[in-house]
């Protein structure tokens, strides 16, 4: 039997620690699988894009994921798609889950991972640029990793900013720029095409979290800035070199001083001063569905939550 598990369903299912540590383990140990995911994207003759990550997997998990996303800027919600838990021993499909909802806890939480291991300061002021779900999941992951003196928010829609401000308190911005000017840890999570921040707008201390650098053509920070950093740090070096941070700048593989994976294992010292620049820009990798996709699978299997359906069955 597979289990259906909507957005709803996965919203009681997920628990905010539970997705941290089980990322925090990720980055730790994926690196060390025999396999390497790929991730998969094209235009489309409408106005989107479609993208496929491509096997999930990590060690210790006896499963894989195959997530298949529709990327339509203009459409609300703007990320729509769905992911396949299959069993590593026989590929029974498990469970299908939806993916805006895993997609949006894995990218904000790891986000968090990233921004908390660089961010220089244990009581920083937080600036988001982008109010969505995304940036939503990282502040709730931040303030569980370390405490937040204030929030400031910038969103082209002030409707949206005011919302997420009424969820987490804070104040809106009216520019990026001005957001810069009053955080000491800033988070981007937009569909820009052209750099929001510039190298005047960041100062010493900064970190800066770029989500929305996850494919070809999105960029969030100038190439100024990400050469000024003392750490710039992605999730993974070919990835953001051909579709990521890095390719928007123009940068090769090499110019990412470390991937969160060194950083959490050691491997790598991260912020070393508090008065250096760091940068982290993730792509998003498919062992990060799988981590969640698999806590959601297993707690619905002891909560008997979702639908159950039986793609063999027979007339």
């Amino acid at each position: 039997m597979t289990r259906l598990l909507t957005r709803s369903d996965l919203l009681a299912l997920l628990d905010v620690d539970a997705c941290l540590e089980a990322l925090r383990h990720g980055f730790m140990h994926a690196d060390s699988g025999a396999i390497a995911g790929q991730r998969v994207r094209t235009d489309l003759p409408f106005p989107g894009t479609a993208t496929a990550l491509i096997p999930g997997l990590v060690p210790g998990i006896d499963a894989y994921t195959v997530k298949v996303n529709a990327k339509f800027p203009a459409a609300g919600p703007a990320l729509r798609g769905i992911i396949c838990l299959h069993s590593g021993l026989d590929g029974e499909v498990l469970a299908l889950l939806d993916s805006a909802t895993v997609t949006a806890w894995r990218t904000g939480l790891a986000a968090a991972l990233g921004t908390h291991a660089l961010a220089p300061q244990q009581d920083a002021v937080v600036g988001v640029i982008g109010a969505g779900a995304q940036a939503d999941l990282v502040v709730t992951g931040l303030r569980r990793l370390r405490p937040l003196s204030d929030l400031i928010v910038h969103d082209l829609s002030p409707e949206r900013a005011s919302a997420f401000c009424d969820r987490h308190g804070g104040s809106i911005a009216g520019s990026a720029a001005e957001v810069a000017a009053q955080a000491d840890i800033v988070v981007l999570a937009t569909w820009s095409r052209i750099p929001l921040l510039d190298l005047p707008d960041v100062r010493a201390g900064h970190h800066l979290t770029t989500l929305g650098a996850d494919e070809p053509g999105k960029q969030e920070l100038s190439r100024s800035v990400l050469k000024a950093a003392a750490v710039l740090a992605v999730d993974h070096r070919p990835l953001a070199a051909a579709m990521g941070m890095l390719a928007a700048a123009g940068l090769p593989a090499e110019d990412a001083h470390a991937t969160l994976g060194e950083i959490l294992r050691a491997d790598h010292p991260g912020r070393t001063h508090p008065d250096q620049i760091t940068v982290y820009g993730p792509v998003g990798l498919p062992w990060q569905d799988l981590v969640l996709s698999w806590l959601a699978y297993r707690e619905s299997e002891r909560r008997d939550l979702g639908t159950t359906i039986d793609f063999l069955s027979t007339p």
